[in-house]
């Protein structure tokens, strides 16, 4: 019997699956460089770019989102924050307030990249700011000095020879390098062939021996300049005194001492006067416009109008003279300048007006309703001239 063997192939099925990885935030931030530097100009304005950090984080989406600040630290004992800002978005490091080279030269301050993830990972760098010098400062002149009124004055025997020292200008500069290398320089004499001042040393020393055609007194005007690219510069003025007696030297500075002291006085003199006078004619401008302001108002206070209903029944006012019965008519006769005079005349008149040598004489009624008296009056006669108001 033949044995048959039966075969049957596998069934096989295939489907096909996405598998997604989520990401995990295990890498922090890491920084392009180990450190960064900085070399700025000191007296850069506020807001200026002084470098950029970069840092990058492997990580996905906000897992690798990365954000930059500043930590805190300290330069010349105040926060670094007042300082300098780092964007936090960019890593672009600013300046918040001018740099001084004279009150640091250098400083330091750390930089943290932090990225989103949670939790958040975070690395630091460190970020060096090196400030260069500016000559912006002028060199100061340490002697000679005046004190006072007073000044130094060097005494020169006669007897000084030829390349003898007799005076040294000292200054500093407060800049760096070459700004602060210093140059003097002799830019005017009372004897230009005299005296020569060393360049860089600003030693003073006789060209030649002291001889008795020389003057006693002896002026050198010094100039100290920097070696800055714009040079600044500053002057003295050193004093001599050609003599063998010290006491002369006393006498020599009591006297410029006195002599300053007198210019002083006089000025300030000068200064008081002026002023007092200034004062007088300000006062005597301001009186005269008040008497001048006030004096019209014066003049015309016995002119000003009244109104009728203050005045009593039939009279009216006439103006420049007074308040007169209305039953009359008038003249009024005043002087040339009569706003500054007191003489008024006046005359009355009216169609019944009788001549001044005849006798006017009126009823008892008319008496009455001449002065508003219901009354009889007595018979009034009337002779002479008008008289005087």
């Amino acid at each position: 019997m033949q044995a048959s063997t039966l075969w049957s192939s596998p069934s096989i099925s295939r489907k096909d699956m996405r598998l997604t990885v989520a990401d995990v935030n295990d890498n922090p931030p890491l920084f392009y460089e180990a450190s960064y530097s900085a070399y700025v100009a000191e007296n850069i304005p506020p807001g200026s770019t002084l470098c950029s950090v970069s840092a990058r984080d492997p990580d996905w989406r906000q897992n690798g989102t990365v954000v930059y600040s500043l930590l805190p630290s300290e330069v010349n004992s105040s926060p670094v924050s007042l300082y300098v800002s780092v964007n936090g978005d960019t890593g672009v490091i600013q300046a918040l307030k001018s740099l001084d080279y004279e009150l640091f030269r250098s400083f330091k301050f750390q930089v943290m990249a932090r990225d989103n993830g949670s939790p958040p990972l975070s690395s630091n760098v460190t970020v060096s700011v090196y400030i260069t010098d500016v000559n912006d400062n002028t060199p100061q002149i340490l002697y000679p000095t005046s004190e006072g009124n007073a000044f130094k004055t060097e005494l020169v025997p006669k007897a000084t020879h030829g390349g003898s020292l007799v005076s040294k200008v000292i200054a500093v500069d407060g800049d760096a390098g070459q700004n602060a290398w210093l140059s003097y320089r002799i830019i005017q004499s009372t004897d230009p062939g005299l005296f020569t001042i060393g360049l860089h040393s600003g030693e003073i020393r006789t060209q030649r021996d002291i001889s008795e055609s020389d003057s006693v007194k002896q002026n050198l005007v010094v100039s100290v300049n920097d070696n800055g690219p714009t040079p600044l510069s500053a002057t003295c003025v050193v004093y001599f005194l050609i003599s063998d007696d010290l006491a002369e030297v006393a006498e020599f500075n009591h006297h410029t001492e006195e002599s300053d002291s007198t210019v002083t006085f006089y000025l300030i003199i000068a200064l008081v006067c002026v002023s007092t006078f200034f004062l007088t004619f300000l006062v005597l401008i301001l009186s005269v416009r008040f008497c001048r302001s006030r004096k019209p108002r014066l003049l015309f206070d016995g002119a000003v109008a009244i109104p009728s209903a203050y005045l009593p029944p039939h009279y009216a006012e006439v103006d420049g003279m007074a308040t007169l019965r209305s039953a009359y008519n008038y003249d009024g006769y005043l002087t040339t300048g009569s706003r500054t005079s007191d003489f008024k005349f006046a005359t009355s008149y009216n169609d019944n007006t009788l001549p001044a040598d005849q006798t006017l004489r009126k009823s008892p009624t008319d008496f009455a309703e001449i002065f508003g008296d219901s009354e009889g009056s007595p018979e009034v006669s009337v002779t002479g001239t008008p008289p005087l108001i």
